[in-house]
């Protein structure tokens, strides 16, 4: 088969057809990437669809922007790249399966234990793969390696940043900010992603790379400190069970991530997720739930 090469990686000459659901700071990067970048790495890009149409004007050419997410079909797309919400995931992650791959960018949505159900139950009968993007969560692979051999006890992934890059929901809203370091969370993911849908991907991405551990034994911590105004960090904490001479395998990994004041995502995560997208266009539609 003849393949084009760029920068080291391959894709089949007949371009995959690409829908972005989300135009935000991420979607608005995606969609500039596959303009300038996807026609020669074989991607096209065939839509995309936003909450609030209105934004896309002037900046998405009027023949891409599709008004009703309900058609997406018509586009034919290969791949769908959700990076909107995680109630875009909840009431139409199932119907994109119908026509597409999909790429979750809000992950955070599968610790509702009934969507992620539904993802896989639509993921078999359409043939088609669910993608999850890493985003901000450092060494997945050894995560998932790791608790493949049986040797991951426990994980925990902390995430910090300003009190304004937070959007809260319930009573996490509520919680004051007391001091510079308040501690809003420290507690199982699956409690965590409900209330902070948009800040608690990285601790879903990592539920789900340690199926043994999964969104319950998984520990979230979300942290508002009033001094990283111009970043996010996250440090991912791990052990495994203890050996011979009764010590444990221990990782504990800290990363600093530049990000605008305010911001949600942090500007390494852009770059990964882009990754992220190449990646996942390179991997066979396998039914079933993968990191990319």
């Amino acid at each position: 088969m003849q393949t084009t090469r760029f920068k080291g990686m391959a894709l089949d000459r007949v371009p995959r057809r690409v829908g972005v659901v989300g135009y935000g700071r991420l979607g608005q990067s995606l969609v500039s990437h596959l303009l300038t970048q996807g026609p020669e790495l074989g991607l096209e890009l065939v839509f995309v669809w936003n909450r609030d149409p209105g934004r896309m004007a002037g900046s998405v050419p009027p023949s891409l922007q599709l008004q009703n997410l309900a058609a997406l079909g018509e586009r034919h797309p290969d791949l769908v790249v959700e990076v909107a919400h995680p109630k875009i995931i909840q009431e139409s992650g199932a119907q994109i399966l119908r026509y597409a791959n999909l790429l979750v960018g809000s992950p955070s949505a599968l610790a509702d234990q009934a969507t992620e159900q539904q993802l896989l139950e639509a993921s078999h009968r359409w043939n088609h793969a669910v993608f999850v993007a890493r985003g901000a969560l450092w060494g997945t692979e050894d995560i998932t390696r790791l608790d493949t051999a049986g040797g991951l006890q426990s994980l925990r992934v902390t995430m910090a940043t300003h009190p304004d890059g937070f959007r809260l929901e319930g009573p996490l809203a509520a919680v004051p900010s007391t001091g510079r370091r308040t501690v809003l969370y420290d507690g199982p993911v699956r409690g965590l992603c409900p209330f902070a849908p948009r800040n608690s991907n990285t601790m879903a991405a990592a539920a789900l790379a340690a199926p043994s551990l999964g969104f319950d034994r998984v520990v979230g911590v979300l942290v508002a400190d009033l001094s990283l105004t111009d970043m996010h960090v996250v440090e991912v904490e791990l052990s495994g069970p203890p050996g011979p001479t009764g010590r444990r395998f221990a990782v504990h990994t800290h990363r600093e991530n530049p990000a605008e004041p305010g911001a949600v995502t942090g500007s390494a995560t852009v770059t990964t997720f882009w990754r992220s997208l190449l990646g996942c266009c390179q991997l066979p539609s396998r039914p079933g739930i993968h990191l990319c």
